[in-house]
């Protein structure tokens, strides 16, 4: 389906660093955009982010084993990157040729056996896996990556014009990515609880969760591939599914009615702040965008999805309510209690006397990396007599919203934590480490005092 297409939009810290080492219904106003581009289009020259591919794919070899590949998964990946079915023996194998100019070139068409039932089909999977890594087919090296380790594929496009040289300005091929990259955080986040808004909460979890992701792009700079192995990256694929269908049915809902009561449930599907910010970003700038989702042959569809998704479609006029939907989901959060334990990394007050900031490294109690709390003097006294000790400390408070979900105030009850002592050393070490940093205490000093 596609999207109606409005006018495009114009205009396309805490302080000093850590003592501590950070842990690791809308009638159409003008014809449609452009739509998703035909099979063959997307993708293109594979660029490899990262560079060196973390999880599953680092024992990933240059191609894939041939006695573990299914040939039905093989053609069902060709099928969708573009390649072309020409003849072949019915019921025995099936001639492929790449998509675009290369289809009519001799020596490209691959044979690939229909099933594992005879006794050569091991022998035409491997020429066929060899003759993949050998085409100059943008295409070839994603099937490569689809059969190498079991994946879902999210394909990101973006309307814009073309640089003087023809593809896309190198600036704009980075805000893809940077969209592209929040989409998937955001999908990530959402796995692990379902918020309006969720600032530094369980940040760290959801970028790990997505170290095996690998990413593909388009020629000319207008699309990218990801690719999430089904383990563990299923989860993420399936709750971006519902988040963005439910994202799109909000905004229709925001356009045609004028309320915003559809966002408000569309965070049960994984709609978030962080959601729309990156949608706001994949649209900015263009004519339209669309997210298109692919489950990964050899899995199948997940339960409660499609088989095959249409694409999600977004454009330039649904920016104001995507807009606002950030706005009302970050004010609309409430803080929430908590009682943290942790290390003190930081400590700084006005004088030598009275309340102070403290900043803690977060061990447990909270799904955040560091928080700032600002303690009265003898609260301030006892974080200071647990750090020169090596002591992590415990306090009650509330973890706020604003800024992010790294302040938590009307803090109370700070008492140290007894731990053990291989666990003591380490952090009187990493104090002693630290012992000639002059910024951990940060003190005004009065008329007089040293």
């Amino acid at each position: 389906m596609h999207r109606p297409i409005d006018e495009p939009e114009n205009g396309a810290g805490h302080g000093p660093g850590p003592l501590l080492p950070p842990t690791h219904p809308v009638p159409p106003v003008s014809p449609p955009f452009r739509p998703h581009p035909a099979p063959g289009e997307l993708p293109g020259h594979w660029t490899g982010v990262p560079a060196a591919p973390l999880g599953p794919w680092a024992d990933a070899g240059d191609t894939p084993d041939p006695g573990r590949v299914d040939p039905r998964v093989l053609g069902a990946l060709l099928a969708r990157h573009g390649w072309r079915r020409r003849g072949g023996a019915a019921g025995r194998y099936s001639r492929w040729s790449p998509p675009g100019p290369e289809a009519g070139s001799r020596g490209t068409s691959l044979l690939v056996p229909d099933s594992r039932a005879f006794p050569d089909c091991e022998d035409l999977i491997g020429e066929a896996l060899t003759a993949l890594a050998r085409s100059a087919a943008p295409s070839a090296r994603e099937v490569l990556t689809g059969l190498t380790v079991p994946s879902d594929e999210i394909r990101w496009w973006r309307d814009v014009p073309p640089g003087p040289a023809g593809p896309v300005p190198w600036p704009v091929q980075e805000q893809l990515r940077s969209a592209a990259r929040g989409v998937l955080l955001a999908g990530a986040l959402a796995v692990r609880g379902r918020a309006g808004y969720h600032g530094a909460r369980h940040r760290r979890q959801a970028q790990a969760s997505l170290e095996s992701v690998v990413v593909g792009a388009a020629p000319g700079g207008r699309g990218l591939t990801a690719f999430l192995p089904v383990d563990p990256g299923r989860a993420v694929t399936v709750r971006l599914y519902h988040a963005l269908y439910a994202a799109r049915e909000a905004v229709d809902y925001r356009r045609a009615t004028g309320g915003m009561e559809a966002f408000d449930t569309a965070v049960e599907a994984g709609v978030s702040r962080e959601l729309t910010d990156a949608l706001v970003a994949l649209v900015r700038g263009t004519e339209g965008a669309s997210i298109t989702l692919e489950w990964s042959p050899a899995a199948g569809t997940p339960e409660g999805c499609a088989a095959r998704p249409e694409p999600v479609e977004f454009s330039p006029g649904d920016l104001p309510a995507l807009r606002e939907a950030g706005t009302r989901y970050r004010a609309g959060e409430p803080s929430v209690p908590v009682r943290i334990t942790g290390t003190v990394v930081r400590m700084r007050r006005s004088g030598p006397r009275g309340e102070g900031t403290v900043r803690l490294r977060v061990l447990a109690g909270a799904e955040v990396g560091h928080v700032r709390v600002t303690l009265d003097e003898e609260g301030y006294r006892t974080a200071g007599h647990a750090h020169l000790v090596g002591l992590p400390i415990r306090v009650v408070g509330r973890l706020e919203s604003r800024g992010g979900f790294r302040r938590l105030t009307d803090a109370s009850g700070v008492v140290p934590v007894q731990v053990d002592e291989a666990e003591r050393d380490r952090l009187m070490k990493s104090i002693h480490g630290t012992a000639g940093d002059g910024d951990f205490f940060e003190e005004a000093c009065g008329p007089g005092e040293e």
